[in-house]
């Protein structure tokens, strides 16, 4: 008996030891892109390789005479700025009306648009979507390009808002009505506050889909000045392919910035409690 239990341990120690190894060299594999991007950009000869850094702001100063690079990253905040804004508001409308009203079919209606989006998604649909761009003579305009992001994520985004519209018990609303609350003030006043985690998610998911998105502001926009940063980026290498690690490392880290900042925001202020509150 004393044998059997000695070997039960023995394994259920191994197995131990087997998964912490495991998890470790996980950890590793995802941890290393993570040391290249800190560490690379105050790197005086940067390169593929992670060294410990000679620590230098040169790259930096590189980077600072690039004169499209710093204002790359002001076109995707306006970007992804803009197209979260549309989102949220276009998406919440949407997802409260579908929420509310009663229509036959409003179901089979709402996950036929999200399917027919995942099938005929930004890049299939470029073609058309160029030609009537430039009919409207809006090829290289931000607000163009604003508005057909905000296009591709409003299935997405209405499919998962209605599930925090659902949530809104009616009688807020009935009691609101009962005060001569408006239907937009029902909205703005009542909704809103309550599904404002909802909200929030839409709005970080929505800057994230924009901020690393290459191919529609690569062919939308052809004024340099204009192109965002996921775009900019692909001209930091030569005609031969060869990459100019001083700028690509550096730009790569700033570039990485606004995104964490988003989530760390949201994070902090909603993380996973997933309740709101009536405004008075």
């Amino acid at each position: 008996m004393r044998r059997i239990f000695g070997d039960e341990l023995v394994r259920h120690a191994l197995s131990r030891i087997g998964l912490y190894v495991f998890a470790g060299v996980v950890l590793v594999f995802f941890a290393l892109p993570l040391l290249w991007l800190v560490l690379t950009p105050f790197s005086r000869t940067p390169a593929y390789q992670i060294t410990a850094p000679s620590f230098t702001l040169h790259n930096f100063r590189v980077l600072l005479d690039n004169p499209f690079a710093l204002r790359s990253i002001g076109n995707s905040l306006v970007l992804a700025g803009g197209t979260a804004v549309l989102a949220v508001v276009f998406a919440g409308t949407a997802a409260y009306a579908l929420s509310r009203v009663r229509l036959p079919g409003r179901d089979a209606l709402l996950y036929a648009i999200l399917l027919l989006s995942s099938i005929v998604t930004g890049t299939a649909a470029m073609v058309p979507i160029f030609l009537m761009l430039f009919q409207l003579n809006m090829i290289d305009n931000r607000l163009a390009l604003i508005l057909v992001l905000t296009g591709g994520l409003l299935p997405s985004a209405m499919f998962i808002l209605k599930d925090f519209m659902d949530s809104v018990p009616k009688s807020y609303e009935e009691s609101a009505r009962v005060f001569g609350a408006s239907p937009l003030q029902i909205l703005r006043h009542v909704v809103a506050p309550v599904v404002r985690p909802g909200l929030a998610t839409i709005a970080v998911w929505a800057i994230v889909q924009v901020w690393g998105n290459f191919l529609l502001p690569y062919i939308l926009l052809h004024d340099q000045t204009k192109q965002p940063a996921a775009v900019i980026m692909y001209t930091f290498y030569d005609e031969g392919g060869t990459p100019n690690f001083a700028l690509i490392s550096t730009f790569s880290l700033l570039y990485s910035v606004p995104v964490v900042v988003a989530y760390l925001i949201v994070n902090r202020r909603y993380g996973f409690r997933f309740q709101g509150g009536i405004k008075g």
